[in-house]
């Protein structure tokens, strides 16, 4: 037992973004003598350059569209202008807002020991930061991601965007290529363009968002094209990229046909891979270029080193991560081991409409060979999309042979906040009668979720 008492610390949690925010609070609630290692802006990704500041930023490109289009309201908007020094502005103060980014004087507040710099692992028990050496009884990874720049031709030569670098643009740039259409590069198609970038998005899938359910990623392409003039080159990948005056030139490969396009900037948002560079070796932690191995409660290989949030390789949700973190914190110093509940863990894309994803898609149930049923309500059947003039949409909910819901599909205003009733239908195998039973207030989009659920009740 001495042998705990020679050790610096506790706890020394690597990152202090939401893989690591919560354990260490948690830790430092609980009496323990924690520190709290970062070698970019405290909070991590998701306040200081993701979440926070690009919902911001939508939330007023959304009131300047709704705006720019309110002529068929009898609203005079259309010589509406916008200046974007002070939308940035607002997406500044935003971030300000939220507290969570650049929080380092939280974490002091709290008894933590913050350090600034990248962490390296000397032994299992030490850690350098800065030429200082700390050490603990345990540690926690959570170091995150970066975006994943691909190998293409040209591109080393280029000055390119990524979803965090695009943030800083002094205005929206004339015309973009998106590489990627996965979640960032559909929220940043959206975001431009509707301060009047013309968009391109290369996917290599036969469809955007080939994560999701195909009716997501057919939907949303239609409403890019159609009301943002947004170019979706599906099946197509980028062969090299090239100077061309102040411009780039994109050649795209499409169907054994290559293609170019001259576009003023170029965004990367092609994936991200975990933050391993950090001496793991040393420690004796098992881990590859794809993340560190972890057991079923979050721990490495080396048993007083845990490890959680998109370290792991896997592409993982704010809201998950810190799921993640908590459980990591009761599996340190609690006998009584948790494992993370991954049910039901909605997934959302903040456009407009909405994106919003939970349980099963289609597409998993046939990987799975389960027997489902499916039902699709079009926003256009509810009163809702009368009264807000908005029909491009709809709910889609797929359910076991004996109607359990085992999973469900959004896209529709508001989708991030419909879709926890059907989170709660998938934790709780309730089944689509139950939910078609509930009353759903009228005039309400989810409306729709009980048009859907009645379909297959």
């Amino acid at each position: 037992m001495a042998k705990k008492h020679t050790f610096d610390y506790d706890l020394i949690v690597i990152g202090s973004g939401a893989g690591g925010s919560a354990a260490a609070t948690i830790a430092a609630r609980e009496g323990k003598k924690v520190a709290i290692v970062e070698s970019d802006a405290f909070g991590g990704d998701s306040p200081n350059w993701s979440d926070i500041p690009t919902k911001a930023l939508l939330h007023a490109a959304n009131l300047y569209d709704e705006a720019i289009h309110g002529a068929k309201f009898g609203l005079r908007s259309a010589t509406l202008g916008y200046n974007y020094p002070s939308i940035r502005a607002w997406k500044d103060l935003a971030v300000k807002r939220t507290g969570a980014g650049g929080n380092r004087n939280y974490y002091e507040s709290q008894g933590i020991n913050t350090f600034s710099g990248a962490a390296h692992f000397l032994s299992p028990n030490e850690i350098s930061v800065n030429r200082q050496h700390l050490s603990a009884n345990y540690f926690l990874v959570a170091t995150g991601s970066q975006w994943d720049i691909p190998e293409i031709p040209g591109l080393d030569k280029i000055k390119y965007l990524t979803p965090k670098t695009i943030l800083e643009a002094i205005k929206p740039p004339k015309s973009l290529l998106i590489i990627s259409g996965g979640d960032a590069g559909i929220e940043i198609a959206q975001l431009m363009a509707t301060f009047g970038t013309k968009v391109y998005i290369v996917e290599k899938a036969e469809r955007l968002l080939p994560h999701y359910d195909s009716e997501v990623g057919q939907t949303i392409e239609h409403i890019l094209a159609e009301q943002k003039g947004v170019t979706a080159l599906t099946h197509s990948r980028v062969v090299s990229v090239e100077k061309d005056g102040l411009a780039k030139r994109v050649i795209i490969s499409r169907a054994g046909t290559d293609k170019s396009v001259r576009v003023d900037e170029v965004l990367i948002a092609s994936g991200r891979i975990p933050n391993v560079d950090l001496g793991l070796e040393n420690a004796g932690v098992k881990y590859t270029p794809a993340g560190i191995d972890v057991n079923e409660y979050l721990q490495t290989n080396v048993k007083h080193i845990f490890a959680a949030g998109e370290v792991l390789g896997r592409d993982i949700y704010t809201h998950t991560a810190l799921m993640e973190s908590q459980v990591a914190a009761n599996n340190i110093f609690h006998r009584t081991k948790i494992v993370p509940d991954y049910t039901a863990t909605p997934a959302i894309i903040f456009t407009n409409p909405g994106i919003a994803e939970v349980g099963l898609s289609e597409d998993d149930c046939l990987k799975r060979d389960l027997p489902i049923n499916k039902a699709i309500a079009p926003l256009n059947i509810i009163a809702r999309s009368n009264t807000s003039d908005f029909r491009d949409g709809f709910v889609k909910i797929i359910t076991d042979k004996k109607g359990i819901i085992l999973g469900a599909s959004i896209v529709a205003p508001s989708a991030a906040e419909i879709i926890h009733e059907l989170a709660l239908a998938v934790k709780h195998n309730l089944t689509a009668a139950n939910v078609a039973s509930t009353p759903h207030a009228f005039l309400s989009w989810s409306e729709a979720v009980r048009v859907a659920a009645s379909k297959l009740s």
